[in-house]
């Protein structure tokens, strides 16, 4: 009889072997699904006809008091540009609690989380989508494409996005995507991200799969071309079209006092911007990046770089104009309300690893082939009171989309193939 661990190890070619085939398909059949949403374009010009919600209560517990003494009007029309990590799913969550809060009508996606990104979006990637329909808040990842997106939203709609530290950026999203991007595997060594940066162009094609998220990321989420030099008259081009279209562009860095610009703008309560950080990684998967290794990343992501030194300092024009002082105690009042509301809502008070997730309907999604993607568990003592609050703030994208009525198959399908993917290898 031979010996077991021979059999095992006469096992691993073939499970690598079904592994590459079935990634192939996976890629294959996610490439296609991309592929194919920009088929369906709506041509003719048939903008958004009215705001088929409801109004957010014009009592004095909805509206918020400004410096001059004046009542202002909560805005409901709202674009938010969901870029990729950028602190963008707990901004979305946000979002998706304040529209549940008022009864305002979400511009979703189709059988997945996203609108078929990468492709350009479309109206027709809109769940339940009929031309003249209106909407008032549309914010899931997608490449941005103005011209459909305007015919979705009344005209008042406020535009805002967020933007990172682009070498931030960079790191987090390669190894985010690492098992999506085939440029990645055959990278020698442990420290892939450091030999990527020291040679870029060994490992790297603008032609290759999922390329994108390996190169001035933000720019091509804003829909522009991610291969520009930071020299190219189009980055010029591109940071003033984004300044003119977004009101308000927030930073991750300073994300309290990014929600407080937002809220002072919006005219929305303090109660409006409570959060839990969501889709945080893992310390241990965080690559902690040199001032060498930084300046490589920057220099590799010129473009993006540009994009975030202008927004940076219109960010700060804003704080300045806002009040330094006015908003330090700000940003504390809301600093001390979530620690109030993370002392209620989180069992033991902090985010636990994927493993240490008890309810799996609030368990993240994960990236291709780990498990890094930090989670948290809800306190089974909440009070009435705070209950469906907390549960809300609890919950993933992925789950709260569902809860919003769509059916994700093609997402739920690509998480069980990768799942399987990640078994085989």
């Amino acid at each position: 009889m031979g010996h077991p661990k021979s059999g095992q190890r006469r096992s691993v070619p073939r499970r690598f072997i079904l592994g590459g085939l079935l990634l192939s398909f996976i890629m294959a059949y996610y490439c296609l699904s991309s592929t194919a949403a920009n088929v369906h374009v709506i041509s003719e010009a048939t903008p958004c006809l009215q705001a088929q919600s409801s109004r957010p209560s014009t009592n004095a517990s909805h509206r918020s008091w400004h410096q001059n003494a004046s009542f202002c009007t909560p805005k409901t029309n709202l674009m938010f540009m969901k870029t990729h990590k950028t602190a963008s799913s707990t901004l979305l969550n946000i979002l998706f609690r304040f529209g549940d809060k008022h009864q305002l009508k979400f511009a979703l996606p189709d059988g997945r989380n996203d609108f078929f990104y990468p492709a350009f979006f479309q109206r027709s990637h809109v769940h339940r989508y009929t031309p003249g329909a209106c909407f008032n808040i549309l914010g899931n990842h997608m490449r941005f494409n103005l011209p459909e997106v305007e015919q979705l939203l009344p005209r008042d709609a406020f535009f805002f996005t967020i933007l990172r530290d682009p070498a931030e950026v960079f790191e987090s999203s390669f190894h985010y995507y690492h098992g999506v991007v085939p440029f990645t595997w055959f990278i020698p060594g442990e420290d892939k991200l450091r030999a990527f940066l020291d040679i870029p162009s060994q490992y790297y094609s603008p032609d290759g799969f999922n390329s994108f998220y390996l190169k001035n990321l933000l720019m091509f989420d804003f829909g522009y071309d991610n291969t520009m030099e930071p020299d190219d008259p189009r980055v010029t081009s591109a940071i003033r079209e984004v300044s003119e279209r977004f009101r308000l562009v927030l930073l991750a860095e300073h994300f309290e006092e990014s929600l407080i610009l937002l809220k002072d703008a919006l005219c929305w309560d303090m109660e409006d911007l409570l959060f839990l950080k969501l889709n945080v990684r893992r310390g241990s998967s965080v690559s902690r990046l040199s001032p060498a290794m930084r300046a490589r990343a920057l220099q590799w992501n010129s473009a993006d770089w540009r994009l975030y030194r202008h927004f940076n300092h219109s960010f700060w024009a804003k704080v300045e104009a806002y009040g330094r002082g006015r908003m330090a105690r700000d940003v504390e009042e809301l600093r001390r309300r979530n620690a109030e509301m993370r002392a209620i809502c989180v069992d033991g008070g902090a985010a636990v690893d994927p493993s240490g997730i008890k309810n799996t309907e609030l368990a993240p999604w994960q990236p291709m082939g780990e498990k890094s993607i930090m989670g948290y568990n809800l306190r089974t003592d909440i009070s009435a009171r705070h209950a469906e609050l907390c549960r809300k703030m609890l919950t993933p994208e992925i789950q709260y989309l569902t809860e919003l009525g769509v059916n994700l198959w093609v997402t739920r399908l690509w998480g069980w193939l990768t799942d399987k993917v990640s078994w085989f290898t």
